[in-house]
């Protein structure tokens, strides 16, 4: 599967082991970063080829996030405790618009604006926050 940023002078692909199905996330950093929320999928870091140059940001004490130096799109997350894979764009892969949501995070902190449909798990902050205490902390 592949992908590119809007300029083109980023390009991904994705063979192996990855999810097909992305996850959403409205807490307050994704917000901030994506302009309203974050939409991702998970990608092992053997299946992930990336050619052009990459720039990262370390928005947190655990997590870098990746753009394209050139035009500016938002390429994927990387969890720095755990380490594994990426959580990619799906917007960059043409072959993912049809995937239907898996997840959603923070549903509870989603602007009125963004209304997602469908049947899929939704847990609020705190439900979030219960299995993972560093994240929504440790920003800003």
């Amino acid at each position: 599967m592949d992908g590119e940023c809007l300029c083109g002078a980023v390009t991904v692909h994705v063979s192996g082991r990855h999810e097909g199905q992305p996850g959403a996330c409205h807490c307050s950093i994704c917000r901030t970063w994506t302009g309203g929320l974050f939409v991702g999928f998970h990608a092992e870091d053997d299946a992930v080829t990336v050619e052009g140059d990459v720039r990262t940001y370390r928005s947190s004490p655990f997590a870098d996030r990746a753009f394209c130096p050139v035009c500016g799109t938002s390429l994927w997350i990387r969890d720095l405790e755990t380490g594994s894979g990426y959580d990619l764009m799906p917007g960059l892969f043409p072959a993912l618009h049809g995937a239907p949501l898996k997840s959603e995070i923070y549903s509870d902190q989603a602007p009125a604006y963004i209304a997602l449909s469908g049947d899929h798990v939704r847990q609020t902050q705190a439900e979030w926050e219960a299995n993972h205490p560093f994240v929504e902390g440790d920003v800003r």
